[in-house]
């Protein structure tokens, strides 16, 4: 937690109890479900959480957004930025059902109101738009865009500043010259290391399509 608040200084009582609580929970979750690398368990919020607030130093999301974190996994970058932004919503979809029940009992215990989850895969989801998807590492960078770009809508949002996204936003690592050249598209890249100096964030980008 003390990494976290040496980069996010803003945080309400609530917000840092929110945070706080995570690695209580999820280490006890990951007893039963290993959501979460077990060696990774010691890096908590290097990892996972400061990692998923990448998005956060970049992009703003405002009131009413809808958000799509695609593959979450075991929740990441949905909790951690629904903790941060609270008053958007995040819809959080994986094709592990097992995972989304630790996502939605952790969701639950730290009292967060904006998070919803569903059992599908992205290219199963008919009925929604959404102004933003994000996502961390699941998939090669054409993939995600195919996925992403039918379920993205022209944001209303965009109107309060250029800092709000309406597209894709995803955590990626290693060398990416191939797989941006495969996407056929030309996102906009942040070195994350030039953000947070811990070794960690080495070869480590977040990457931006906007829906046009």
């Amino acid at each position: 937690m003390e990494l976290i608040q040496q980069y996010f200084a803003d945080f309400t009582p609530q917000q840092l109890e929110q945070l706080d609580a995570l690695k209580v929970l999820y280490a006890e979750w990951n007893e039963k479900i290993n959501v979460i690398s077990r060696k990774d368990m010691d890096h908590f919020y290097e990892h996972h959480v400061l990692h998923s607030l990448t998005i956060a130093t970049q992009f703003e999301f405002t009131a009413g957004m809808q958000v799509m974190d695609l593959g979450c996994g075991g929740g990441f970058p949905g909790i951690p930025l629904a903790i941060f932004f609270p008053d958007t919503h995040f819809h959080l979809v994986d094709s592990i059902n097992k995972k989304l029940k630790v996502v939605e009992a952790i969701a639950q215990a730290v009292g967060l109101k904006n998070v919803t989850v569903q059992h599908t895969r992205a290219e199963d989801i008919k009925n929604r738009k959404f102004d933003t998807v994000i996502s961390r590492a699941v998939a090669p960078l054409k993939d995600l865009w195919r996925w992403s770009r039918p379920l993205l809508q022209k944001n209303r949002h965009a109107e309060y500043g250029k800092n709000v996204p309406n597209g894709l936003v995803c955590l990626k690592g290693g060398d990416l010259a191939q797989e941006i050249y495969e996407s056929g598209c030309k996102p906009m890249v942040w070195d994350i290391h030039s953000i947070f100096s811990e070794d960690f964030f080495l070869e480590k980008y977040l990457l931006y399509i906007p829906f046009k």
